[in-house]
């Protein structure tokens, strides 16, 4: 059957949904473009008059295409400089997906992002399909080609992981947001006591350079340790000024849902630090500085009504 507009406008109406999944899953805005858009030249090649229900094959094609991904991925990752990241999302992204609910908010969140790499391919897509886009485990056992008995399964060996992962309580957004304002003025003061009081005792700080930006292999380990490394990530210096071109802006704002501190240098993020705010204190800081990753942000960015910065860092 020849092609027609109709076809592509039937894909069209799911890709945002499509793109959606496919970050969660991959944790690459990138990576998950590529897939949707390799789901697209599938829709493209087939028969779609015989296709009964267009959103369940689509969903099945892309969430095929992000497993063997995620597979070939964890060995790609054995070889990455340092440590490797989600890639965040800023306010209005519209990759980020629905966020009625307190689960699919919770499913982009930078947090759990980071926690779900530590799932299974197939844990980690039943999580996704059944937190964040709702759907039934018989709909998650068509799309991977397992049982329904194996999907419920995975998707309480998923929850079990998140939730050991996320052993304390979160605050809500305008407390998480009060508390990084004050970790913003401690950080800027340079005064170790007072960050080293909005940390938990086991607070842990990591950042990804993906080898193209400095950043420790290592993570940095407990408050006073972590209060340390951050007094002197924000302390002026020329060299780090050289790294990324200049004094950074820093900004208050939002990445994946929640509150973050973002750096730009002449219209271009140069880092974005997400913090896991908890009821006992920040738990972790997690700081994205691979130019590679921070792409999307910049462009987002340049769209976005920011305002004047809170200060310039280094």
């Amino acid at each position: 059957m020849p092609w027609t507009a109709d076809d592509v406008d039937r894909f069209e109406a799911s890709r945002l949904r499509l793109e959606a999944i496919a970050y969660r899953l991959l944790g690459s805005a990138g990576e998950a473009e590529d897939a949707v858009q390799e789901t697209f030249l599938r829709w493209q090649a087939a028969d779609v008059d015989r296709i009964e229900v267009p959103e369940a094959w689509l969903t099945k094609v892309l969430t095929n295409l992000c497993l063997n991904q995620l597979t070939s991925a964890r060995a790609r990752r054995e070889t990455y400089v340092g440590q490797w990241l989600p890639e965040p999302l800023l306010a209005g992204d519209p990759m980020l997906g629905p966020a009625d609910t307190v689960e699919q908010r919770e499913s982009v969140s930078y947090a759990v992002l980071a926690l779900l790499e530590r799932l299974s391919p197939n844990e980690r897509a039943v999580y996704v399909l059944r937190e964040a886009f709702d759907y039934q485990h018989r709909e998650i056992a068509e799309i991977l080609d397992v049982t329904e008995s194996a999907s419920q399964q995975l998707f309480h060996r998923a929850k079990k992981h998140i939730a050991a992962g996320k052993a304390r309580t979160e605050v809500d957004g305008a407390a998480a947001r009060r508390v990084v304002e004050e970790f913003l003025a401690a950080a800027g003061s340079g005064q170790v006591e007072r960050l080293v009081r909005l940390l938990t005792e086991d607070a842990t700080a990591i950042g990804d350079g993906g080898g193209k930006v400095p950043a420790r292999a290592k993570a940095f380990e407990g408050a006073v340790a972590v209060a340390k490394f951050l007094r002197g990530l924000f302390t002026p210096g020329e060299a780090k000024r050289a790294i990324v071109g200049g004094a950074p802006e820093v900004h208050l704002w939002t990445a994946n849902g929640e509150p973050a501190v973002v750096a730009v240098v002449d219209g271009r993020v140069v880092g974005v630090m997400c913090l896991e705010v908890t009821a006992d204190g920040i738990a972790a800081v997690r700081n994205q500085v691979n130019p590679d990753k921070l792409e999307r942000a910049t462009a987002r960015w340049a769209a976005a009504d920011h305002g004047e910065p809170l200060f310039h860092a280094f």
